[in-house]
């Protein structure tokens, strides 16, 4: 009903809209999808002109009632789509996300299903990331924030990670550092390097960068 674009455009303000609350600007969005401000702006009236965003200029957007359907069931899509490929098809959890962004806006609602049964109705992806009911409810709110929130001495346990950069994926998994990995931090250094501890004892240095992408939970919220 929706192209492709649309439907990313779609995803990546629920994602903003998650993150940072609404209204999401057109400036977050343009970073989010590496795209130029005016090519945001294009796309931002046609969303608009579909009933599918609220556009207050100066302000930001917002998802519609209607929108935010569409994104959930992408972002359904995506995430049972990384799953099948990790657990049935030998695929690592970096290679996933650009093979999922390929074919979730072309799936029919019966493969869907057939995927979801067939992996048993997960609630989380590879990443730790959460993936909606087939009723398309809005994704219930969790205690998980950036591991750059967090202080020396803090123990922690990894919630998810961002499953959109291969090279970070690549060199977390290989740190051994995914999600259920209870973490402490054993250093921030001023110029942003933060040493983390793993329960085996390995130390880890990681650029801000790349524990800006680590969500977590303190480990006594996340066992209570």
């Amino acid at each position: 009903m929706f192209s492709d674009t649309m439907e990313d455009y779609l995803k990546a303000i629920y994602v903003l809209q998650t993150e940072g609350g609404p209204p999401v600007s057109t400036s977050e969005i343009a970073e989010y999808l590496e795209k130029t401000p005016p090519t945001v702006t294009s796309m931002v009236s046609s969303l608009a002109e579909n009933d599918l965003i609220d556009h207050e200029k100066y302000k930001g957007v917002e998802l519609t009632a209607e929108g935010e359907t569409v994104a959930l069931e992408v972002i359904r899509h995506h995430r049972l789509l990384e799953t099948y490929l990790t657990e049935h098809l030998d695929y690592d959890w970096h290679e996933v996300h650009e093979e999922a962004d390929a074919l979730e806006h072309h799936i029919s609602e019966e493969f869907e299903r057939r995927v979801a049964e067939a992996l048993d109705n997960p609630t989380v992806d590879p990443h730790g990331d959460p993936i909606p009911g087939v009723e398309l409810d809005p994704i219930e709110g969790d205690d998980a924030v950036r591991l750059t929130e967090f202080e020396t001495g803090d123990h922690v346990v990894v919630s998810r990670v961002s499953d959109r950069d291969e090279e970070e994926l690549t060199y977390l998994e290989a740190a051994g550092i995914t999600p259920g990995t209870e973490l402490e931090l054993t250093d921030i250094a001023p110029f942003g390097m933060i040493t983390v501890e793993t329960a085996s004892g390995d130390e880890q240095s990681l650029p801000e960068s790349v524990a800006r992408s680590i969500r977590v939970e303190p480990v006594d919220e996340a066992v209570a």
